[in-house]
């Protein structure tokens, strides 16, 4: 596969109503070449239709989706710009899935060559013969992303590829799609596991009803989230609770540690000592990704559960 250097998406300004239901309500944000951008959001927020906009599969009220440069019924070859995968459940079942992708393969003038090379290149040549519907969850991810790759597009957007995968498939997925971006493929991934977020992409956007709530890098959205604040880790949680309190630290508790802002390191180990709380390690806290995704989406979630008391 050669290396990309163009490709890239720029949303601006989508809006689309269904009904009486505003699916986007400004949606906008760019997805640039050499970068894995997570696309994540609460259930209702707007990623799937956003997705099918960007895809020419739905059309807007107003506002633009473009993949280098141009809409997508404006692209002369789709399949050698931009690659998806919206439904692993699309491939004939009872189509071999070598066949699958050689008719897709046909259908823009590639050869059974280039089918072979993206079979390979997911892991799939061991089962390429087989019907699939017969294939797990799992391989049909694989056989999806294997049929986005034909054109060797500088463009690809997956809509939750990590569902199905095992733990192997998981490690499989997450240094696949950092090779991609290491291409210099523009790469956009949804999803609802932020653990994987956290590992695999660079950028992330992340939507509520129907806009872009932050638009950052992974790693600035993470020392957001962290802030100033202290762990401490104590085996006399609440003593160290109640001396930080008194100290005018605002506390709270985790597992295992006492989270800690407004006061200093060094005044934080002073107050301990003071009180005599044991403790074993004062550090800056750090946040997940998880973390900072509840902080900017709580109030973008359209249904909560309530929690039993």
């Amino acid at each position: 596969m050669r290396p990309h250097r163009t490709g890239g998406i720029v949303v601006a300004g989508l809006r689309k109503r269904y009904g009486t239901t505003q699916a986007l309500d400004g949606m906008s944000f760019t997805v640039h070449p050499g970068l894995v951008t997570g696309f994540v959001g609460p259930n209702g927020a707007g990623k799937s239709t956003t997705m099918r906009v960007i895809l020419g599969l739905d059309a807007v009220d107003a506002g633009t989706a473009l993949i280098d440069g141009k809409p997508y019924h404006g692209l002369r070859h789709p399949l050698s710009h931009v690659g998806s995968l919206l439904d692993a459940s699309a491939p004939h079942p009872s189509r071999s899935a070598r066949n699958h992708l050689l008719w897709l393969a046909h259908s823009q003038g590639m050869g059974a060559e280039r089918v072979d090379q993206v079979i390979e290149r997911v892991g799939l040549t061991s089962a390429a013969r087989r019907k699939a519907g017969g294939y797990s969850l799992g391989m049909r991810q694989r056989l999806g992303i294997a049929a986005a790759l034909l054109g060797d597009p500088p463009t690809v957007l997956l809509d939750e590829p990590f569902n199905g995968m095992d733990p192997e498939g998981i490690i499989w997925m997450r240094g696949f799609l950092r090779s991609l971006a290491a291409q210099g493929r523009a790469v956009l991934v949804s999803s609802h596991l932020m653990s994987e977020m956290q590992d695999t992409a660079d950028h992330l956007v992340v939507v509520g009803r129907g806009r872009a709530i932050a638009d950052a890098s992974v790693a600035d959205l993470i020392a957001a989230a962290s802030g100033h604040r202290l762990a401490v880790r104590t085996t006399a949680q609440r003593d160290a609770m109640t001396v930080l309190a008194r100290a005018g630290a605002t506390v709270a508790t985790g597992r295992d540690t006492v989270t800690v802002s407004g006061l200093p390191a060094e005044r934080v180990v002073t107050v301990l000592n003071q009180g005599g709380v044991p403790f074993s390690e004062v550090s800056a806290h750090r946040a997940t990704l998880e973390d900072a995704y509840l902080d900017l989406t709580r109030d973008a979630v359209e249904y909560r559960a309530e929690v039993s008391r």
